[in-house]
Protein backbone atom coordinates (compact mmCIF):
# COMPACT_ATOMS: atom_id res chain seq x y z
CA UNK A 1 0.00 0.00 0.00
CA UNK A 2 1.53 3.60 -1.00
CA UNK A 3 0.05 6.37 1.36
CA UNK A 4 0.77 9.64 -0.89
CA UNK A 5 0.12 12.31 1.67
CA UNK A 6 0.96 15.74 0.21
CA UNK A 7 2.27 17.34 3.08
CA UNK A 8 4.79 14.91 4.09
CA UNK A 9 6.35 14.30 1.06
CA UNK A 10 6.76 18.13 0.86
CA UNK A 11 8.48 18.27 3.79
CA UNK A 12 6.23 20.87 5.15
CA UNK A 13 5.76 21.73 8.66
CA UNK A 14 2.98 20.04 10.79
CA UNK A 15 2.04 23.60 12.54
CA UNK A 16 0.54 24.29 8.48
CA UNK A 17 -1.21 21.12 8.24
CA UNK A 18 -2.99 21.77 11.84
CA UNK A 19 -4.10 24.95 10.69
CA UNK A 20 -5.83 23.54 7.84
CA UNK A 21 -7.74 20.69 9.64
CA UNK A 22 -8.53 23.55 11.59
CA UNK A 23 -10.62 25.08 9.06
CA UNK A 24 -12.30 22.39 7.90
CA UNK A 25 -15.07 19.70 9.86
CA UNK A 26 -14.87 16.32 10.57
CA UNK A 27 -12.74 14.24 8.16
CA UNK A 28 -14.80 11.23 6.78
CA UNK A 29 -13.76 7.93 4.69
CA UNK A 30 -14.60 6.92 1.25
CA UNK A 31 -15.88 3.63 3.11
CA UNK A 32 -17.95 5.93 5.69
CA UNK A 33 -19.28 7.92 2.86
CA UNK A 34 -20.22 4.86 1.00
CA UNK A 35 -21.33 2.62 3.83
CA UNK A 36 -23.90 5.74 4.67
CA UNK A 37 -25.01 6.33 1.73
CA UNK A 38 -26.27 2.94 0.80
CA UNK A 39 -28.21 3.33 4.05
CA UNK A 40 -29.54 6.54 3.77
CA UNK A 41 -29.90 7.72 -0.15
CA UNK A 42 -33.47 7.89 -0.94
CA UNK A 43 -33.03 7.31 -4.78
CA UNK A 44 -31.76 3.51 -3.54
CA UNK A 45 -34.42 3.19 -1.36
CA UNK A 46 -37.38 3.84 -4.10
CA UNK A 47 -34.86 1.47 -6.19
CA UNK A 48 -34.68 -1.00 -3.17
CA UNK A 49 -39.03 -0.78 -3.07
CA UNK A 50 -38.97 -1.14 -6.86
CA UNK A 51 -37.12 -4.87 -6.37
CA UNK A 52 -39.90 -5.54 -3.30
CA UNK A 53 -42.67 -4.64 -5.63
CA UNK A 54 -41.27 -7.37 -8.04
CA UNK A 55 -41.26 -9.95 -5.27
CA UNK A 56 -44.49 -9.81 -4.00
CA UNK A 57 -45.67 -9.68 -8.39
CA UNK A 58 -44.04 -13.26 -8.44
CA UNK A 59 -45.85 -14.41 -5.03
CA UNK A 60 -49.14 -12.75 -6.84
CA UNK A 61 -48.89 -14.75 -9.50
CA UNK A 62 -48.52 -17.85 -7.76
CA UNK A 63 -51.33 -17.95 -5.79
CA UNK A 64 -53.34 -18.03 -9.12
CA UNK A 65 -52.83 -21.83 -8.38
CA UNK A 66 -54.21 -21.69 -5.19
CA UNK A 67 -58.62 -23.07 -5.31
CA UNK A 68 -60.76 -19.83 -5.71
CA UNK A 69 -63.83 -19.38 -3.27
CA UNK A 70 -66.32 -16.94 -4.28
CA UNK A 71 -70.00 -16.47 -2.06
CA UNK A 72 -72.82 -15.21 -4.37
CA UNK A 73 -75.77 -13.84 -2.91
CA UNK A 74 -79.16 -11.98 -4.93
CA UNK A 75 -82.06 -11.47 -4.11
CA UNK A 76 -85.16 -10.59 -6.80
CA UNK A 77 -88.69 -9.07 -6.67
CA UNK A 78 -90.26 -9.64 -10.46
CA UNK A 79 -92.98 -7.09 -10.74
CA UNK A 80 -93.83 -8.44 -13.60
CA UNK A 81 -93.30 -12.23 -13.82
CA UNK A 82 -91.67 -13.40 -16.89
CA UNK A 83 -93.40 -15.09 -19.61
CA UNK A 84 -92.83 -18.70 -21.57
CA UNK A 85 -94.83 -19.90 -24.64
CA UNK A 86 -96.69 -23.31 -24.06
CA UNK A 87 -97.35 -24.94 -27.34
CA UNK A 88 -101.43 -25.47 -27.37
CA UNK A 89 -101.36 -29.00 -28.29
CA UNK A 90 -99.97 -29.90 -25.20
CA UNK A 91 -103.53 -29.10 -23.81
CA UNK A 92 -105.15 -30.79 -26.92
CA UNK A 93 -105.38 -27.71 -28.95
CA UNK A 94 -104.07 -27.68 -32.66
CA UNK A 95 -100.71 -27.93 -33.47
CA UNK A 96 -98.44 -24.94 -34.55
CA UNK A 97 -100.15 -22.46 -31.90
CA UNK A 98 -98.92 -21.51 -28.89
CA UNK A 99 -100.52 -19.76 -25.28
CA UNK A 100 -98.78 -17.60 -22.94
CA UNK A 101 -98.26 -18.03 -19.52
CA UNK A 102 -96.37 -16.59 -16.78
CA UNK A 103 -94.23 -19.08 -14.34
CA UNK A 104 -92.66 -18.88 -11.33
CA UNK A 105 -93.10 -16.53 -8.16
CA UNK A 106 -92.57 -13.02 -7.25
CA UNK A 107 -89.88 -13.33 -4.69
CA UNK A 108 -86.54 -15.43 -6.07
CA UNK A 109 -83.46 -15.85 -3.35
CA UNK A 110 -80.10 -17.55 -4.52
CA UNK A 111 -77.62 -17.76 -1.80
CA UNK A 112 -74.01 -20.21 -3.46
CA UNK A 113 -70.54 -20.68 -2.58
CA UNK A 114 -68.40 -21.72 -6.12
CA UNK A 115 -64.82 -23.23 -5.80
CA UNK A 116 -62.43 -23.00 -8.63
CA UNK A 117 -59.38 -24.99 -8.91
CA UNK A 118 -57.05 -24.72 -11.98
CA UNK A 119 -56.10 -28.14 -12.89
CA UNK A 120 -53.72 -27.35 -15.69
CA UNK A 121 -53.68 -23.99 -16.83
CA UNK A 122 -50.47 -23.05 -19.23
CA UNK A 123 -51.00 -19.30 -18.62
CA UNK A 124 -50.63 -19.64 -15.05
CA UNK A 125 -46.97 -21.71 -15.30
CA UNK A 126 -45.61 -19.28 -17.53
CA UNK A 127 -46.68 -16.12 -15.84
CA UNK A 128 -45.07 -17.65 -12.75
CA UNK A 129 -41.73 -18.43 -14.48
CA UNK A 130 -41.81 -14.53 -16.67
CA UNK A 131 -42.60 -12.94 -13.17
CA UNK A 132 -39.33 -15.02 -11.54
CA UNK A 133 -37.17 -13.77 -13.93
CA UNK A 134 -38.36 -10.19 -13.66
CA UNK A 135 -37.63 -10.40 -10.09
CA UNK A 136 -34.50 -11.23 -10.77
CA UNK A 137 -34.37 -8.12 -13.63
CA UNK A 138 -35.25 -6.04 -10.85
CA UNK A 139 -32.78 -6.89 -8.27
CA UNK A 140 -29.95 -6.59 -11.07
CA UNK A 141 -31.39 -3.17 -11.28
CA UNK A 142 -31.69 -2.61 -7.62
CA UNK A 143 -27.35 -3.83 -7.42
CA UNK A 144 -26.90 -1.30 -11.01
CA UNK A 145 -28.35 1.44 -8.61
CA UNK A 146 -25.82 0.84 -5.70
CA UNK A 147 -23.33 0.62 -8.40
CA UNK A 148 -24.18 4.06 -9.91
CA UNK A 149 -24.72 5.24 -6.55
CA UNK A 150 -20.70 4.06 -5.22
CA UNK A 151 -19.65 5.60 -8.36
CA UNK A 152 -21.28 8.83 -7.76
CA UNK A 153 -20.10 8.98 -4.03
CA UNK A 154 -16.73 8.12 -4.94
CA UNK A 155 -16.38 10.35 -8.08
CA UNK A 156 -17.41 13.35 -5.67
CA UNK A 157 -15.24 12.41 -2.77
CA UNK A 158 -12.20 12.07 -4.80
CA UNK A 159 -13.02 15.38 -6.59
CA UNK A 160 -12.77 16.78 -2.84
CA UNK A 161 -9.78 15.31 -2.02
CA UNK A 162 -8.25 16.68 -5.28
CA UNK A 163 -9.46 20.33 -4.22
CA UNK A 164 -8.32 20.03 -0.47
CA UNK A 165 -4.49 19.15 -2.06
CA UNK A 166 -5.43 22.34 -4.40
CA UNK A 167 -6.11 24.34 -1.73
CA UNK A 168 -3.30 23.18 0.55
CA UNK A 169 -0.72 23.93 -2.81
CA UNK A 170 -1.87 27.59 -2.77
CA UNK A 171 -1.85 28.37 0.31
CA UNK A 172 1.89 26.88 0.32
CA UNK A 173 2.62 28.72 -2.54
CA UNK A 174 0.58 31.68 -0.68
CA UNK A 175 3.08 31.18 1.86
CA UNK A 176 5.99 31.31 -0.50
CA UNK A 177 4.96 34.62 -2.40
CA UNK A 178 4.44 36.61 0.88
CA UNK A 179 8.04 35.88 1.98
CA UNK A 180 9.21 37.05 -1.51
CA UNK A 181 6.53 40.25 -1.53
CA UNK A 182 8.51 41.09 2.00
CA UNK A 183 11.60 40.67 0.81
CA UNK A 184 11.15 43.02 -2.48
CA UNK A 185 8.95 45.64 -0.14
CA UNK A 186 12.36 45.79 1.53
CA UNK A 187 14.96 46.25 -1.53
CA UNK A 188 12.07 48.43 -3.00
CA UNK A 189 12.85 50.73 0.63
CA UNK A 190 16.47 50.73 -0.31
CA UNK A 191 15.65 51.62 -3.79
CA UNK A 192 17.46 48.89 -5.17
CA UNK A 193 14.44 47.48 -6.95
CA UNK A 194 11.80 49.65 -9.53
CA UNK A 195 8.27 49.24 -8.80
CA UNK A 196 7.16 47.34 -11.64
CA UNK A 197 8.93 44.74 -9.82
CA UNK A 198 7.72 44.98 -6.72
CA UNK A 199 3.90 45.12 -8.40
CA UNK A 200 4.41 41.77 -10.45
CA UNK A 201 4.96 39.84 -6.97
CA UNK A 202 1.73 41.98 -5.71
CA UNK A 203 0.05 40.61 -8.80
CA UNK A 204 0.88 37.47 -8.15
CA UNK A 205 -0.01 37.18 -4.70
CA UNK A 206 -3.53 38.63 -4.93
CA UNK A 207 -3.99 36.22 -8.02
CA UNK A 208 -3.10 33.31 -6.07
CA UNK A 209 -5.96 34.63 -2.94
CA UNK A 210 -8.62 34.78 -5.62
CA UNK A 211 -7.90 31.10 -6.88
CA UNK A 212 -8.19 30.17 -3.23
CA UNK A 213 -11.03 31.88 -2.87
CA UNK A 214 -12.91 30.01 -5.94
CA UNK A 215 -11.24 26.75 -5.02
CA UNK A 216 -12.71 27.07 -1.62
CA UNK A 217 -16.26 28.03 -2.86
CA UNK A 218 -15.86 25.05 -5.46
CA UNK A 219 -15.44 22.72 -2.32
CA UNK A 220 -18.39 23.75 -0.68
CA UNK A 221 -19.97 22.99 -3.38
CA UNK A 222 -18.80 19.65 -4.01
CA UNK A 223 -19.42 18.73 0.14
CA UNK A 224 -22.92 20.25 -0.65
CA UNK A 225 -23.43 17.21 -3.70
CA UNK A 226 -21.71 15.03 -1.51
CA UNK A 227 -23.61 15.06 1.49
CA UNK A 228 -27.15 14.94 -0.57
CA UNK A 229 -25.96 11.87 -2.11
CA UNK A 230 -24.51 10.51 1.35
CA UNK A 231 -28.10 11.63 3.14
CA UNK A 232 -27.15 13.51 5.90
CA UNK A 233 -28.56 16.84 6.88
CA UNK A 234 -26.66 19.85 4.57
CA UNK A 235 -25.30 21.75 7.96
CA UNK A 236 -23.59 18.95 9.54
CA UNK A 237 -19.74 19.41 9.77
CA UNK A 238 -18.17 17.18 6.91
CA UNK A 239 -14.70 16.82 5.22
CA UNK A 240 -13.21 14.41 2.95
CA UNK A 241 -10.19 12.76 4.30
CA UNK A 242 -6.77 14.99 3.47
CA UNK A 243 -4.72 12.26 2.64
CA UNK A 244 -4.68 10.58 -0.88
CA UNK A 245 -4.12 7.13 -0.48
CA UNK A 246 -3.96 4.75 -3.61
CA UNK A 247 -2.82 1.17 -3.81
CA UNK A 248 -0.21 0.97 -7.23
CA UNK A 249 -0.64 -2.58 -6.92
CA UNK A 250 -4.40 -2.99 -6.96
CA UNK A 251 -5.42 -5.93 -9.34
CA UNK A 252 -9.11 -6.58 -10.03
CA UNK A 253 -10.73 -10.44 -10.54
CA UNK A 254 -12.51 -9.48 -14.14
CA UNK A 255 -16.17 -10.39 -14.19
CA UNK A 256 -19.77 -10.09 -15.42
CA UNK A 257 -20.62 -6.27 -15.32
CA UNK A 258 -24.14 -6.00 -14.71
CA UNK A 259 -25.02 -4.54 -17.46
CA UNK A 260 -24.43 -8.11 -19.35
CA UNK A 261 -26.17 -9.67 -16.88
CA UNK A 262 -29.07 -7.15 -17.05
CA UNK A 263 -29.08 -7.79 -21.12
CA UNK A 264 -28.88 -12.40 -20.39
CA UNK A 265 -31.47 -12.37 -17.99
CA UNK A 266 -33.52 -10.29 -20.21
CA UNK A 267 -32.87 -12.44 -22.89
CA UNK A 268 -33.92 -15.13 -20.52
CA UNK A 269 -37.01 -13.08 -19.96
CA UNK A 270 -37.50 -12.83 -23.33
CA UNK A 271 -37.44 -17.25 -23.65
CA UNK A 272 -39.79 -17.20 -20.87
CA UNK A 273 -42.22 -15.37 -22.55
CA UNK A 274 -42.09 -17.09 -26.35
CA UNK A 275 -42.57 -20.31 -24.32
CA UNK A 276 -45.66 -19.27 -22.43
CA UNK A 277 -47.11 -17.61 -25.97
CA UNK A 278 -46.70 -21.21 -27.23
CA UNK A 279 -48.25 -22.87 -24.53
CA UNK A 280 -51.10 -20.71 -24.28
CA UNK A 281 -52.25 -23.13 -27.37
CA UNK A 282 -52.72 -26.02 -24.87
CA UNK A 283 -56.08 -26.39 -23.51
CA UNK A 284 -56.78 -25.18 -19.79
CA UNK A 285 -58.62 -27.88 -17.04
CA UNK A 286 -60.02 -26.93 -14.10
CA UNK A 287 -62.10 -28.41 -11.04
CA UNK A 288 -65.39 -26.78 -10.56
CA UNK A 289 -67.99 -27.09 -7.64
CA UNK A 290 -71.05 -25.04 -6.72
CA UNK A 291 -73.44 -25.56 -3.45
CA UNK A 292 -76.01 -23.12 -2.71
CA UNK A 293 -80.33 -22.97 -2.03
CA UNK A 294 -83.01 -21.35 -3.76
CA UNK A 295 -85.86 -19.32 -2.43
CA UNK A 296 -89.13 -19.28 -4.29
CA UNK A 297 -91.78 -16.72 -2.14
CA UNK A 298 -95.44 -15.89 -2.64
CA UNK A 299 -96.92 -13.15 -0.42
CA UNK A 300 -100.62 -12.93 -1.42
CA UNK A 301 -103.61 -14.57 0.69
CA UNK A 302 -104.30 -17.50 1.21
CA UNK A 303 -101.22 -19.45 -0.06
CA UNK A 304 -98.19 -16.89 1.13
CA UNK A 305 -94.99 -18.94 1.78
CA UNK A 306 -90.92 -18.48 1.46
CA UNK A 307 -89.44 -22.23 0.48
CA UNK A 308 -85.66 -23.02 -0.10
CA UNK A 309 -84.50 -25.91 -2.53
CA UNK A 310 -81.08 -27.03 -2.33
CA UNK A 311 -78.48 -26.52 -5.34
CA UNK A 312 -75.36 -27.98 -5.90
CA UNK A 313 -73.20 -29.42 -8.70
CA UNK A 314 -69.25 -30.48 -9.20
CA UNK A 315 -67.69 -31.05 -12.48
CA UNK A 316 -64.30 -30.50 -14.58
CA UNK A 317 -64.15 -27.26 -17.15
CA UNK A 318 -62.39 -27.76 -20.49
CA UNK A 319 -61.33 -24.49 -22.44
CA UNK A 320 -59.81 -24.26 -25.35
CA UNK A 321 -58.57 -21.54 -28.43
CA UNK A 322 -60.04 -22.38 -31.62
CA UNK A 323 -59.23 -19.56 -33.37
CA UNK A 324 -57.85 -15.83 -32.64
CA UNK A 325 -56.83 -14.54 -35.80
CA UNK A 326 -52.71 -15.10 -35.50
CA UNK A 327 -52.38 -12.86 -32.69
CA UNK A 328 -50.50 -15.31 -30.80
CA UNK A 329 -48.10 -16.24 -33.67
CA UNK A 330 -48.16 -12.34 -34.46
CA UNK A 331 -46.50 -11.71 -30.93
CA UNK A 332 -44.44 -14.83 -30.90
CA UNK A 333 -42.73 -13.06 -34.22
CA UNK A 334 -42.42 -10.11 -32.07
CA UNK A 335 -40.69 -11.41 -29.06
CA UNK A 336 -38.05 -13.59 -31.39
CA UNK A 337 -37.16 -10.65 -33.05
CA UNK A 338 -36.48 -8.37 -29.47
CA UNK A 339 -34.52 -11.82 -28.22
CA UNK A 340 -32.07 -11.58 -31.37
CA UNK A 341 -31.58 -8.47 -30.19
CA UNK A 342 -30.63 -8.82 -27.12
CA UNK A 343 -27.96 -11.66 -28.45
CA UNK A 344 -26.86 -9.01 -30.78
CA UNK A 345 -26.45 -5.89 -27.58
CA UNK A 346 -25.06 -8.72 -25.27
CA UNK A 347 -21.89 -9.22 -27.79
CA UNK A 348 -21.55 -5.29 -28.67
CA UNK A 349 -21.21 -4.94 -24.63
CA UNK A 350 -18.77 -7.99 -24.18
CA UNK A 351 -16.52 -6.22 -26.63
CA UNK A 352 -17.25 -3.01 -25.82
CA UNK A 353 -16.67 -3.74 -21.83
CA UNK A 354 -13.47 -5.41 -22.90
CA UNK A 355 -12.00 -2.32 -24.82
CA UNK A 356 -13.03 -0.17 -21.71
CA UNK A 357 -11.23 -2.41 -19.35
CA UNK A 358 -8.06 -3.02 -21.47
CA UNK A 359 -8.11 1.49 -21.35
CA UNK A 360 -8.64 1.81 -18.33
CA UNK A 361 -5.37 -0.35 -16.76
CA UNK A 362 -3.52 1.47 -19.58
CA UNK A 363 -4.70 4.29 -18.10
CA UNK A 364 -4.19 3.48 -14.43
CA UNK A 365 -0.46 2.19 -15.15
CA UNK A 366 0.56 5.14 -16.55
CA UNK A 367 -1.02 7.35 -14.35
CA UNK A 368 0.98 5.82 -11.73
CA UNK A 369 4.18 6.51 -13.23
CA UNK A 370 3.21 9.86 -14.10
CA UNK A 371 2.48 10.56 -9.90
CA UNK A 372 6.14 9.59 -9.26
CA UNK A 373 7.54 10.93 -11.71
CA UNK A 374 5.94 14.34 -10.94
CA UNK A 375 6.11 14.00 -7.06
CA UNK A 376 10.19 14.19 -7.81
CA UNK A 377 9.36 16.94 -10.15
CA UNK A 378 8.28 18.66 -7.13
CA UNK A 379 10.93 18.37 -4.77
CA UNK A 380 13.31 19.53 -7.58
CA UNK A 381 11.07 22.51 -8.41
CA UNK A 382 11.01 23.48 -4.41
CA UNK A 383 14.58 23.20 -4.67
CA UNK A 384 15.47 25.47 -7.40
CA UNK A 385 12.42 27.62 -5.84
CA UNK A 386 14.29 27.99 -2.65
CA UNK A 387 17.54 28.62 -4.06
CA UNK A 388 16.19 31.66 -6.16
CA UNK A 389 14.93 32.99 -3.15
CA UNK A 390 18.00 32.86 -1.32
CA UNK A 391 19.62 34.15 -4.00
CA UNK A 392 17.36 37.03 -5.02
CA UNK A 393 17.80 38.00 -1.06
CA UNK A 394 21.63 38.33 -1.87
CA UNK A 395 21.62 40.38 -4.83
CA UNK A 396 22.75 37.26 -7.10
CA UNK A 397 19.31 36.40 -9.01
CA UNK A 398 16.99 38.55 -11.11
CA UNK A 399 13.15 38.60 -10.21
CA UNK A 400 12.76 36.89 -13.22
CA UNK A 401 14.09 33.51 -12.06
CA UNK A 402 12.38 33.94 -9.35
CA UNK A 403 8.52 34.19 -11.46
CA UNK A 404 10.49 31.29 -13.20
CA UNK A 405 10.99 29.52 -10.64
CA UNK A 406 8.03 29.98 -9.48
CA UNK A 407 6.03 28.75 -12.08
CA UNK A 408 7.51 25.98 -12.73
CA UNK A 409 6.84 24.82 -8.81
CA UNK A 410 3.25 25.60 -9.91
CA UNK A 411 2.98 23.51 -13.30
CA UNK A 412 5.01 20.46 -11.10
CA UNK A 413 2.45 20.75 -8.67
CA UNK A 414 -0.65 21.10 -11.43
CA UNK A 415 1.14 17.70 -13.27
CA UNK A 416 0.86 15.99 -9.76
CA UNK A 417 -2.87 16.69 -9.07
CA UNK A 418 -3.75 16.08 -12.77
CA UNK A 419 -1.76 12.47 -12.53
CA UNK A 420 -3.68 11.88 -9.23
CA UNK A 421 -6.99 12.52 -10.77
CA UNK A 422 -6.47 10.46 -13.49
CA UNK A 423 -5.04 7.62 -11.77
CA UNK A 424 -8.33 7.84 -9.33
CA UNK A 425 -10.70 7.95 -12.42
CA UNK A 426 -9.21 5.13 -14.03
CA UNK A 427 -9.46 2.69 -10.85
CA UNK A 428 -12.81 3.79 -10.09
CA UNK A 429 -13.58 2.86 -13.97
CA UNK A 430 -11.50 -0.28 -14.24
CA UNK A 431 -13.24 -1.28 -10.63
CA UNK A 432 -16.57 -0.71 -12.64
CA UNK A 433 -15.72 -2.77 -15.81
CA UNK A 434 -14.45 -5.19 -13.83
CA UNK A 435 -17.48 -6.16 -12.33
CA UNK A 436 -15.64 -5.04 -8.92
CA UNK A 437 -16.90 -1.66 -7.95
CA UNK A 438 -19.48 -3.29 -5.50
CA UNK A 439 -16.33 -5.27 -4.05
CA UNK A 440 -14.90 -3.41 -0.49
CA UNK A 441 -11.88 -6.41 -1.00
CA UNK A 442 -9.47 -6.33 -3.52
CA UNK A 443 -7.54 -9.44 -5.06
Amino acid sequence: MKLVNIHKLLVLSFLLYSSLAMVYGQEWSLEACVDTALVRNKGLAVAENEMLISREKNKEVKSNLYPKITAKADYKYFTDLPYQLMPMSVFGGPEGQFKEAQFGVPHNINASVQVVMPLYNSQIYGAIEVTRIGEEISEIKYLKSKEELVFEVSNLYYNGQIIRSQLFFVDSNLSNTARLLDNMRLLREQKMIRDSDLKKVQLQYEQLETQKMILESKYEQLMSALKFAIGIPANRPFDVAFSIIHDDTAEYEAKSTLDMRLVMTQSRFLQSEISTLKNSRLPSVALIGSYGYMGYGYDEKPNDFLNFYPVSFAGVQLSYTLFNGNVTRKKIIQKEYQLENARLQYDLLEDKTRMQRANAELRLRTAAKSIETSLHQIELAQDVYNQNIVQQREGTAALSDVLLADTALREAQQSYLAAVIEYMKADLELKKFSGNILSKKRK
